[in-house]
């Protein structure tokens, strides 16, 4: 029986970086959440009853960016509780925070790896899941310094 994983991230580079791991894919029982837009609509055809979408939610909406979160934030236990994962993969963003604290919650493991889109600073999610994930990858040697325990696996690209 394989080991069921979901990979989780937000919309845009984040997914582009979590699809560069889709050959890991057929190893596991594996299931694919991103925010629903138009851009990734047809990851269910390619990926069919393997993917879920939560609403898109940006952070520039300040008004309605809090009530999406907290929508996010049920839906992923919905989506927790269904899918029963072992393991959960993500390259991020904020997304991705409300499933790997469900994850944590219920002793799955958490799988976060930093986007390669930060070199010097560390991004808001990783600052929060560095302390619960268990393991942390970066994709630049240089954030080793910047999250200690983590290690350094290269670029996904």
């Amino acid at each position: 029986m394989k080991k069921k994983v979901l990979f989780i991230s937000s919309t845009g580079g984040h997914l582009s970086e979590l699809l560069r791991l889709s050959p890991m894919f057929e190893k596991y029982d594996y299931y694919i959440i991103t925010e629903k837009t138009k851009s990734n609509l047809n990851l269910k055809s390619i990926y069919p009853n393997r993917v879920g979408y939560l609403v898109y939610g940006t952070k520039r909406r300040f008004l309605s960016y809090p009530f999406k979160l907290l929508f996010n934030c049920f839906k992923s236990l919905y989506y927790f509780l269904k899918i029963r994962p072992k393991v959960i993969v993500t390259t991020g963003t904020h997304t991705a925070g409300p499933m790997c604290c469900i994850a944590k919650l219920f002793r799955s493991k958490v799988v976060y790896i930093e986007t390669l889109a930060n070199s010097k600073t560390k991004t808001a999610t990783g600052r929060l899941i560095y302390h619960i994930a268990d393991l942390f990858i970066v994709q630049w040697e240089e954030m080793l310094k910047l999250y200690p325990k983590a290690i350094y696996g290269g670029w996904i690209y």
